[in-house]
């Protein structure tokens, strides 16, 4: 793998221009379902779930509305948050980043869709533990991840952005120290356009 040429620093400026190009981009084929369902087996409507990362809302915020659940968006971009606001405006959006984030609440349900990803890998152990903290006992964590341990980079709406991943044994290690044990995970999920996910749930 070649030298990063391309800042973790910089995604949030990314995400602030890129929002509508990324709204419009974004699949609404809900490719997702079939892990959201396996996610929510455990819980009930009303339960509340933590959308961390929640872009502007769509499909992932909108499936869990529509399923009776209640949502709080979390995402660091103010654009983001603004297309989401316009859709639900009475729902539960809130503006921080997922490296500080401290709600006074916790949650039945953290999901974490092609946004954790965009942290380093120690900011990555660092909020898994703030995640932990987050959830209630029995509680479920849902993210994309890489497949393997590295630094890559990806695109929005045409610009690079950083990515990385620990190695699936260094997510399970750090998991267990947080109170936490994996449930699921598959590399390159060709039934999910090849995204990676991990599931865990908090003991």
């Amino acid at each position: 793998m070649g030298r990063m040429t391309v800042d973790p620093n910089d995604t949030h400026a990314v995400y602030e221009r890129q929002a509508k190009a990324y709204d419009e981009q974004r699949s609404r084929a809900l490719f997702e379902a079939r892990w959201l369902a396996r996610f929510t087996a455990s819980l009930k409507p009303g339960d509340h779930v933590l959308d961390l990362g929640c872009g502007t809302g769509e499909p992932i915020a909108r499936w869990f509305k529509a399923e009776g659940f209640t949502v709080t968006g979390v995402d660091f971009s103010e654009a983001m948050l603004e297309i989401a606001h316009s859709r639900w405006p009475d729902g539960d959006w809130r503006q921080a980043d997922m490296r500080n984030f401290e709600l006074d609440q916790s949650f039945d349900g953290i999901v974490a869709w092609n946004s954790f990803f965009h942290l380093t890998a120690d900011e990555q152990k660092d909020c898994i533990a703030r995640m932990a903290r987050h959830l209630r006992k029995g509680g479920m964590l849902m993210l994309t991840v890489g497949p393997s341990a590295g630094e890559e980079q990806g695109t929005v709406g045409g610009e690079p952005v950083y990515h990385a991943s620990l190695s699936p044994a260094d997510y399970a290690t750090c998991l267990e120290e947080n109170g936490m044990i994996m449930t699921g995970f598959l590399a390159k999920d060709p039934e999910t356009q090849s995204h990676t996910v991990l599931m865990a749930r908090k003991n």
